[in-house]
């Protein structure tokens, strides 16, 4: 199966760094490619016998960024979210429909709702949340629940405020029992309604402690199982200790490094029907270093995506 490579240069889904300045998540798409990410990823997947074509599909762009919400809007950048998630949802369901796996290379982790408004048009599929927050924050359980970035996987269970959780009427994108948080540090504030609310949670000191295949294999029982048409893989880097990727917006201590997470995605990316990649901020990396590492993630990680996939 081909892999598309979708730019989704979106920072909509984050609070200014500063005062005066934007998140600068934005202009990942394009300095992972010129670290090589589409050369290093087509190499991979022939080397392994995994998809073979690696096919640049394009861009979709997102709207113009603005640090604080409009009159009458909860989340910053709402109704710019809501356009920029309709068409690129469009521009996955094109490659899902081609018999490609998308590959969606953002950007901050509000580009997740995208791919799973495409496959929620389709039918009943799972989601593997890897990052190294929870994002759970919500209207139900915050006061300051106005950052999408930082919510996306509560707005994808359908927890959110319409605009983010009942796109196209299809509340929820994923049921929270098809969900898996995969990476969050054990203090995560809303790790007890994570655990309540998913089918399972599996925190970056499990993968510390047990490795990235003991991990793989309890992701696998609740996402590539009867009764689900396929899953997705979301990964933001900053799952990632910060002594390997400081380049990202909120890095926390107690991250899992990139040989676990390579090893991790290459054991669940064949079965998902596609993946996204999220939050490397190239403003933070002056050296172009640490989009390096992100490049010889997918390259170990995403060589052999979609292969098995139902």
């Amino acid at each position: 199966m081909p892999i598309d490579v979708i730019a989704a240069p979106t920072n909509l889904g984050l609070r200014p760094p500063e005062p005066g300045s934007v998140p600068g998540t934005a202009k990942a798409p394009e300095a992972l490619r010129a670290a090589g990410l589409i050369e290093s990823l087509s190499d991979a997947a022939g080397s392994t016998g995994g998809a073979g074509a690696v096919v640049d599909a394009g861009l979709v762009p997102a709207g113009r960024y603005r640090a604080d919400p409009a009159p009458g809007a909860t989340l910053r950048n709402e109704a710019a979210i809501d356009d920029f998630t309709r068409r690129l949802a469009d521009a996955v369901d094109l490659s899902l429909g081609g018999g490609r796996a998308p590959l969606v290379v953002g950007g901050d982790c509000s580009l997740v709702l995208a791919p799973l408004l495409a496959l929620r048009r389709r039918g009943r599929f799972g989601l593997v949340y890897v990052d190294g927050h929870g994002d759970f924050r919500h209207p139900g359980n915050s006061d300051r629940a106005d950052t999408l970035g930082g919510e996306a996987l509560a707005a994808a269970v359908g927890l959110h405020v319409d605009s983010v959780s009942d796109l196209e009427g299809r509340r929820p994108l994923v049921r929270g029992g098809d969900a898996v948080q995969v990476g969050c540090r054990e203090d995560e504030e809303d790790i007890d309604e994570l655990e309540q609310r998913l089918g399972a949670v599996v925190p970056a000191a499990e993968i510390l402690a047990h490795g990235p295949d003991a991990a793989a294999r309890r992701i696998l029982e609740i996402v590539d199982v009867e009764g689900l048409d396929g899953y997705w893989i979301h990964v933001d880097i900053d799952v990632l200790d910060p002594a390997w990727m400081p380049a990202v917006d909120s890095p926390d201590p107690v991250g899992i490094d990139p040989v676990d997470l390579a090893a991790l995605l290459d054991a669940l990316a064949p079965g998902a029907v596609g993946a996204d990649l999220a939050i490397f901020d190239p403003d933070l990396d002056p050296s172009g270093e640490h989009a390096r590492t992100v490049v010889d993630v997918v390259h170990r990680g995403f060589a052999r995506l979609g292969t098995r996939a139902r």
